[in-house]
């Protein structure tokens, strides 16, 4: 595990140590899930990135024909 030193203003500490007392966790595991949750979301938009380079409109249409062409179940209707 490694250590990084951290400067905050203190308005966002006090945030950040009252989120944390609600959540029941310290600041550390707040801070720490913080920055995952983040480095997931940016890390998915570049996964998405990367297959949709991958994809295209004739395999998209032909997967879309392959189909059968009946009406959806009512639940599923917008």
């Amino acid at each position: 595990m490694s250590t990084i030193s951290l400067r905050l203003p203190d308005s966002l500490h006090k945030q950040i140590r009252k989120l944390a007392i609600q959540e029941g966790i310290s600041i550390n595991q707040f801070l720490s899930t913080a920055a995952a949750e983040k480095m997931a979301a940016l890390l998915t938009v570049e996964y998405l990135e990367e297959r949709a380079k991958r994809g295209s409109r004739e395999k998209f249409e032909a997967a879309l024909a392959s189909l059968p062409d009946v009406e959806p179940a009512d639940y599923d209707k917008l």
